[in-house]
């Protein structure tokens, strides 16, 4: 071991997301998009057809990096036009204070962290094990022949 931190940088959606990440030997997991919306997250409140959004600007994106990101991603001395853009803009839904995210994904850790029998995060990166399953296995283990009335903040049904 290095002891040298690892952060899981993108695809964070739900709290098992962010959970395996941890499991996987994580540290720290980036969440810009799932935290992107909030109240906290930069950005002014816009109403367009009816809902509200926020501007979404992602660091690696054109626009951040010409306001100051590119340095974190080796381009300060590029010229505008040859920025190369690791990530996007656009609109994402406003989503409110950013306090009942970060509780689904608490508790989502604790949850993951108590069917390993871990009680810290290292513990997690010991007792935590990762197996391959089928996409039959995959989607038996979702919920199926349930039509969903009610919209879980930590779950949504696979599409396909």
């Amino acid at each position: 071991s290095t002891n040298t931190p690892v952060i899981a940088d993108g695809g964070i959606k739900f709290s098992g997301d962010f959970a395996k990440a941890l499991a996987g030997g994580a540290s720290s997991a980036m969440m810009g998009s799932m935290l992107a919306g909030t109240e906290e997250a930069p950005g002014e409140v816009f109403l367009y057809e009816g809902r509200a959004y926020k501007d979404y600007r992602g660091m690696g994106s054109l626009g951040a990096m010409g306001r100051g990101s590119a340095d974190r991603y080796f381009q300060k001395d590029v010229a505008q036009q040859k920025l190369v853009p690791e990530g996007i803009e656009g609109q994402v839904p406003f989503k409110g204070p950013v306090a009942p995210i970060l509780h689904q994904m608490s508790g989502g850790l604790r949850a993951a962290m108590g069917y390993v029998g871990a009680k810290t995060v290292s513990e997690l990166h010991e007792k935590a094990k990762f197996i391959q399953i089928t996409g039959a296995g995959l989607r038996e283990s979702h919920v199926h022949d349930v039509k969903m009335t009610r919209e879980a903040p930590n779950y949504s049904l696979p599409t396909g």
